[in-house]
This record gives C-alpha cells, sequence and structure tokens, in this order.
C-alpha cells in the first residue's frame, strides 16, 4: 500500500500527467503521481503492448494508445478511472491492475464532459451510486482504492458524503477545495480542509492553490492533511518539488523534450505540455517560435535540441525501432507483447531528501532512468508499432485547468526498468542521493 505520510503527490491532470511529466515529478522529488483521468470505456478491453526499445507498456484501443505506463513507476503510481458504472469500473481496472499500484475514482471533475456522462462531480450528487462504485473496486479490483472530491458549500453535507466514502473501505481521500463550479480564479477554501481531517480516520490528501514547495507545509499545518497534491504548480514548473527550489523554465523544458523522445512521447501532447510550461513566459524569444511548431523537430529547433534529436533517431534505427513522433499511429503492426519477463517493482522510498528513479543494470550497478530508457534491450527484437502517448486534439497555448482534473479520457503514462536480455530479472529501487 502507498505510504501518505507527508506524501508529495502529482494531481492527476488531464493531457499534462503523461508518462514524462510523471517520471519528472518523482525524479524531483514526488512521493505519489496519478495519472490523468481515464474514462472506464475508453480503456476497457486494451490491448497490453510491452515496447522493447524503451520498456514503456501501451494499453493500445484501435491502434491508439489510451494508457503508456512504465515499470519504474508503478510503486508509485495511481491509476485515476472516470465512471458513473460500478462494473464498468471494475473492467477498467482490471484491465490495468498488474501495471498500477492503486485505483482512484474521479469524483470532482467539474467539466461538461464529466457531469454529463454522470462521472466526476456528478457522483458526489447521488451519493449511493459513487459508493457503490467504491465497494465494487474495493472489494473485486484487488488493488488499494482511493477517491477524490470537491467539498460543498454545506459543511454537513460534505461531512456526511466523506463519512460515506470512508466506510466503503478506501484506503485516502483527495480533497480539492473547491465547490463544483469554482475555478482557479477564486480562491480555494484551505480552512475546510481541517474538518474533514477531523471527521475520517483515514489519510487525506489535499488539493487546491498550492503553488509553491513551501505552500506544501501551510497547508498541512492548517489542515492535519496527511498529504498534499500540487496541479497548477507542476503543470508550470514540475521541479516544484524539489526542497531545494525550482529550476529555470528552460531547464525544465529541456529535460522534458528529452524524456518525450525517450518515451516516444506523441508532438500534439509533448507541444500542449510545453504550452502550459511556457504560459507565464509569453515575452520570452522561445514562445511564439513553440506556437507555431507543427512537428516534434520544429519543437527541438525552438530550444537548440535538434543534434540530440538526430541522435535519438539514429540510435532508433540502428536498433529497428520506431522513429516517428509526430503520427498518431492507427494500427499495431508485428506486435511483439513480451510475456513480461520476471518484472519486479521495489518500493524503497527513502525518508528524506531528493528521489532519484534508478534501475539496476543487471550487474546490480546503478543507471539512471534516461540511461534505462534509452540504452534498449540487450537482445534486439521487434518494437511494437503502436506504441504512442493518446492523441489530443488541438496544439493550443490556451492554459489548461488542472484542478478541473479532467474533460476527456487522458491516458496515463509510465515507464519500465532496464530491458536486457529475455528472461532476466530486472528490480526497480528508489534511492536518495545526496
Amino acid at each position: 500500500m502507498l505510504n501518505y505520510n507527508n506524501a508529495a503527490i502529482l494531481a492527476p491532470m488531464v493531457r499534462v500527467g503523461t508518462l514524462p511529466i510523471r517520471l519528472m515529478a518523482l525524479e524531483h522529488g514526488a512521493d505519489l503521481v496519478y495519472t490523468p483521468e481515464v474514462v472506464d470505456k475508453g480503456i476497457v478491453g486494451a490491448e497490453r503492448v510491452v515496447n522493447e526499445d524503451n520498456g514503456t507498456i501501451d494499453y493500445v484501443v484501435k491502434g491508439v494508445s489510451v494508457f503508456k505506463t512504465h515499470p519504474i513507476e508503478k510503486s508509485r503510481l495511481v491509476f485515476q478511472i472516470g465512471s458513473a458504472n460500478a462494473d464498468l469500473a471494475l473492467e477498467a481496472a482490471l484491465t490495468v491492475a498488474q501495471d498500477v499500484s492503486t485505483i482512484d475514482l474521479n469524483c470532482g471533475c467539474p467539466k461538461r464532459f464529466s457531469i454529463h456522462g454522470g462521472m466526476g462531480a456528478a457522483l458526489m450528487e447521488e451519493p449511493e451510486k459513487l459508493c457503490g462504485i467504491l465497494r465494487k473496486l474495493v472489494q473485486h479490483s484487488g488493488l488499494p482504492v482511493t477517491c477524490k472530491i470537491r467539498i460543498f458549500p454545506d459543511r454537513e453535507r460534505t461531512l456526511k458524503l466523506v463519512k460515506m466514502i470512508e466506510a466503503t473501505g478506501i484506503v485516502a481521500l483527495a480533497v480539492h477545495c473547491r465547490y463544483r463550479d469554482e475555478r482557479p480564479r477564486e480562491p480555494g477554501h484551505w480552512d475546510r480542509f481541517k474538518e474533514i481531517v477531523d471527521a475520517v480516520s483515514i489519510p487525506v490528501i489535499a488539493n487546491g492553490d498550492v503553488m509553491k514547495y513551501s505552500d506544501m507545509a501551510r497547508v498541512r499545518e492548517l489542515s492535519g492533511a496527511t498529504g498534499v497534491m500540487i496541479a497548477r504548480g507542476a503543470q508550470a514548473n514540475v521541479s516544484v518539488f524539489r526542497k531545494e527550489g525550482r529550476l529555470p523554465t528552460l531547464d525544465v523544458v529541456r529535460q522534458y523534450i528529452r524524456k518525450c523522445m525517450a518515451t516516444r512521447n506523441l508532438h500534439s501532447n509533448t507541444k500542449y505540455v510545453l504550452m502550459q510550461m511556457m504560459v507565464e513566459e509569453t515575452k520570452s524569444s522561445y514562445y511564439r517560435p513553440l506556437c507555431d511548431a507543427k512537428s516534434f523537430r520544429a519543437v527541438c529547433k525552438v530550444f537548440e535540441m535538434e543534434q540530440e534529436l538526430d541522435d535519438w533517431i539514429e540510435k532508433q534505427k540502428a536498433g529497428g525501432y520506431p522513429t516517428d513522433l509526430d503520427t498518431v499511429p492507427r494500427k499495431t503492426q508485428d506486435v511483439v507483447a513480451i510475456s513480461t519477463t520476471t518484472l519486479t517493482a521495489a518500493t524503497a522510498a527513502p525518508a528524506t531528501g531528493k528521489r532519484k528513479l534508478d534501475a539496476t543494470n543487471g550487474a546490480g550497478e546503478s543507471k539512471s532512468l534516461d540511461e534505462t530508457l534509452q540504452d534498449g534491450p540487450a537482445t534486439k527484437k521487434h518494437a511494437a508499432d503502436g506504441s504512442s502517448s493518446q492523441p489530443t486534439p488541438a496544439d493550443t497555448p490556451k492554459a489548461a485547468d488542472p484542478e478541473a482534473d479532467s474533460e476527456v479520457a487522458a491516458p496515463a503514462t509510465a515507464e519500465k526498468d532496464t530491458l536486457f536480455s529475455a528472461g532476466a530479472e530486472h528490480t526497480v529501487v528508489f534511492t536518495s542521493s545526496s
């Protein structure tokens, strides 16, 4: 079970919380990461495809990846489901159960897509249905279950709901401190956290208006919340989890682009996330060229990274692996779903200090995550043709509203440990760095 004590958590963010950002959050100090919401019907029946060039795992529906992960994040990964049906929610949970650590039910998204489908914040208006879905997941998914809600203006109504939710057997409750119709421009109600913490015995995760590292200590002190979740602060600069302070935006941008290469993240999603990072940098000389970038190469050109892209392409070609980061594959060909050799994920998280995601290289020597993703397997096999981040419809500079939880079935992305010859055992560990 995940440890929520003093946990710093990456919130579920539509289109933003895909694999590259989750990996960076963990590297910069996050304890847990949430996938963007994936709607139940969107993943039920998906084909699980292991990509041998980088170890990522895609859940593919009609040739398109709707969820990408990697075993290196499994021990800290919470998979968020959007659902209004207990049976479908369970099917979705069982589909991905082998690659995640916890299932979360989204009960807080106020967007029209979720509300009209009876999902997200709409479930708060039907507490019996909400609790029925949670009970089904708790009793039959085989995984710990959590949920994320908003608050009602009525305090008593809120407390009644959280007590009902706790009684379903979930292991933790995330609370966004706004009403359903409130948006980020309106201040959150931090004063409401403590009454919820006092009303239940399970860990409570506080979410809303946490923009910098010091805010986490402030909200814990004010509320007694067990963990703190960051959305907009991480969207702008995912190094917000560093206790030493945030890194410069351009450093984070270049780190992110490298992660997108290593995980073969689709251009449309890559550009969208970069636009969110640069939303307060509109006067920068990089901003307008980024808006105009129509391909992954164009993005790399903006940030003087074309040579790194060329090097990556040559390495992919040498291994016989895919190199296209711009086109959504519409069907899978020659899919090689490796029988998951023997993969084990260790969960030894340090009590203090910056976290570093490491993998062992088979000889007991530690390898960085980037080395893990880029080295490829010792024994070459055909890579899957259908892996990509879930396609995103528009490359727009419009700022996202991450704390709205989700508006479409967005895929998660995660990563896997070192790839060696078939049959070798791979161990992933979290280690402290000095």
